[in-house]
């Protein structure tokens, strides 16, 4: 029988939710489902692993919501590259831990694209005033609120809040009422689109 997803989050990842009845699998049958393409063995590994994935992810990344990312990538990896698993090479459990190291992986070293980006666009975007400023550094404020002024108003919305209120991401989707990963796209296309504006406007 094949698990059915019943919520909104399960339709949106793909993840089909558990079925009770696979719950008595071994392993080694529900490796074997899995592989063939069966649903509910990929539910069951979700029930039977999905906490372990949880917990190393969050205990690397210090964030929940981004623990709750990786866990559901974990969880689309395996179902996309289940005829890669060979169960010759180890226990079912082990690869999807191995899925799940790669995966965590990948988000830290998104996170520290983000940073470097923020870090390069804040570097122009510094709003303190001080008395012996040079006259070139009120001109790149100047320069920065007109370009931002240029971005659609999502993207804006997420930049003034991150530098300007000094929120970081997930504050923000508080206060927007955004989901965490749409706040993170905003941002990481606003700057990617400031940084551009503002090079062209230095070369030019």
């Amino acid at each position: 029988m094949t698990a059915q997803p019943t919520t909104a989050h399960a339709r949106a990842t793909d993840v089909p939710l558990w079925a009770p009845a696979e719950e008595s699998l071994a392993d080694e049958e529900l490796a074997r489902g899995l592989v063939n393409g069966d649903e509910a063995c990929l539910a069951a590994a979700y029930h039977r692993w999905s906490a372990l994935v949880h917990t190393l992810a969050r205990r690397t990344l210090g964030d929940v919501k981004e623990a709750e990312d990786v866990t559901q990538q974990v969880f689309l990896g395996v179902w996309r590259g289940r005829a890669g698993y060979r169960p010759e090479r180890g226990a079912l459990g082990g690869w999807i831990v191995g899925i799940t190291r790669r995966k965590i992986a990948d988000a830290l070293a998104a996170r520290t694209r983000r940073c470097d980006l923020v870090a390069s666009a804040g570097s122009v975007m510094m709003l303190a005033d001080g008395a012996g400023e040079l006259p070139e550094a009120a001109l790149d404020r100047v320069l920065v609120r007109h370009e931002l002024a240029k971005l659609p108003a999502p993207q804006q919305q997420v930049l003034r809040l991150a530098f300007f209120e000094d929120l970081t991401q997930t504050q923000i989707a508080r206060r927007t009422g955004w989901p965490l990963g749409t706040v993170k796209s905003h941002a990481r296309r606003g700057l990617h689109q400031l940084r551009r504006c503002l090079q062209q406007e230095t070369n030019a």
